[in-house]
């Protein structure tokens, strides 16, 4: 069975960096009919925190990207130790001690010697009694032994890859503190939990290739490999100076719809073009992994406004009665409110400056001759309720008694009653004003 996972770590935000990942694997799963697991890397119990374990939780499923099951990387401290004592047995991992500092100076050296800067595996060559004297001193940190070998896979978007174990240094698989790190606690779980596919960022290829020896070191098989391309700003400079504003809740706050952030991250960097769609099943039935590519991507956050624009206009009344009554909209007048200012609405929130003009009228600057005209043209007006005819004939009486046709009489008379120079047809407008407009 296809079984997938998003593995993010709570020690943020989700952002739209990293929901691709999530999206990739969630849209694998469910057209395979397979198995989805969240699962969040908390392994840094400094960093991670409950709030953003909840608020990942919270954003998924406000995307309507639900999970079968989930699991906490901080539940699987013993299997971790389990699995670091078997590869021990295996002679895969090894003690080190060199201080932070110390490997900043090997690799300054090896850089100005015109070598690449990989650990030079002088742990291996520590005596027992060198390593119990360094331990008196600081703790340890463990790394696995790579096989020097070159390690090569077939990508789902890449292609075939290969990287060469000997330009790799050794992976610290534990901190000196203790602390499991992902490269080992992911290879753990992804084995244990007949992980089969995963798509993640290009930034990840390196640690694939270890990841794979990881596995197979621990008697597994990896899953198949994806890296997706990452994504920059509208100019190619680099996104992660601005992830801090493309937070999916600071992007819910602004009014942004799921499926116009779903619309546009399913078809980002692949060769389909990006249209909305209504469903999740949309989304799934034009996906296809292979059509994605390499080159960076582009994101500008602006093209999310006129997709949600769309998403806001295709809604059915049913799927706003709600918050069309949280305004005040009369109940006999709510589903005609809807229909006028539909495709008039940037987001949701929009409707509550509509329902305020419909109700209290609006209070537009008016240039002097138009307001002298507009003045005039009110006293043709009687009070509501209007109705459909209403624009037609008052009009038609206010260009008698003036001489003004056109735009010289739409115009003024259509930013006078709603404060706008856009919108609904006057017609439509008409039956929904509560009081008679005024200057």
């Amino acid at each position: 069975m296809t079984t997938t996972r998003f593995a993010p770590s709570p020690t943020g935000y989700i952002h739209i960096g990293n929901l691709r990942a999530a999206l990739f694997n969630w849209m694998i799963a469910r057209k395979a009919g397979g198995t989805f697991i969240l699962r969040l890397d908390d392994t840094d119990p400094e960093r991670s925190k409950q709030i953003y374990a909840d608020a990942i939780q919270e954003d998924l499923e406000w995307l309507g990207l639900t999970w079968d099951r989930i699991e906490k990387q901080s539940d699987r401290l013993d299997r971790y130790a389990e699995a670091a004592e078997e590869l021990r047995g295996k002679g895969r991992l090894y003690e080190a001690f060199e201080t932070p500092t110390e490997l900043d100076l090997k690799r300054k050296k090896q850089l100005n010697m015109g070598r690449p800067p990989v650990y030079d595996r002088a742990a291996l060559a520590l005596s027992d009694e060198e390593k119990a004297r360094l331990r008196a001193e600081r703790s340890g940190h463990w790394r696995f032994l790579l096989d020097i070998e070159r390690i090569e896979w077939t990508d789902g978007i890449l292609g075939d890859l290969s990287i060469d174990a000997g330009s790799v240094s050794d992976p610290v698989l534990i901190r000196g503190d203790g602390q499991v790190l992902y490269t080992f606690a992911s290879s753990v779980d992804d084995i244990d939990m007949g992980v089969t596919d995963i798509v993640r960022g290009s930034d990840h290829v390196t640690n694939t290739a270890t990841q794979i020896q990881i596995m197979q070191a621990l008697g597994g098989t990896p899953p198949n490999f994806a890296h997706h391309s990452l994504l920059t700003g509208p100019q190619g400079e680099a996104l992660s100076k601005r992830l801090g504003t493309l937070a999916l809740r600071d992007l819910r706050a602004a009014g942004i719809e799921p499926m116009a952030i779903l619309s546009l991250m399913a078809r980002l960097g692949s060769s389909d073009p990006v249209e909305l769609r209504t469903s999740h099943q949309e989304l799934l039935d034009g996906f296809e992994l292979s059509n994605f590519g390499s080159a960076p991507t582009k994101f500008d956050a602006e093209d999310l406004k006129p997709l949600t624009a769309r998403a806001v206009a295709a809604m059915p009344f049913e799927a706003v009665r709600d918050e069309i009554a949280a305004l005040g909209v009369p109940d006999d007048l709510a589903p005609r409110f809807w229909q006028v200012v539909r495709e008039n609405v940037e987001t949701r929130a929009d409707m509550a400056g509509w329902w305020s003009m419909f109700r209290d009228g609006a209070a537009p600057e008016l240039a002097g001759e138009d307001r002298d005209f507009v003045a005039e043209a009110f006293a043709l007006l009687p009070p509501p309720p209007y109705d459909d005819t209403t624009w037609g004939s008052w009009t038609t009486a206010v260009k008698e008694k003036t001489g003004r046709k056109g735009k010289a009489l739409f115009m003024p008379l259509r930013l006078a009653v709603t404060g706008r120079t856009r919108g609904p047809e006057m017609a439509e407008v008409m039956p929904l004003l509560q009081k008679a407009p005024a200057l």
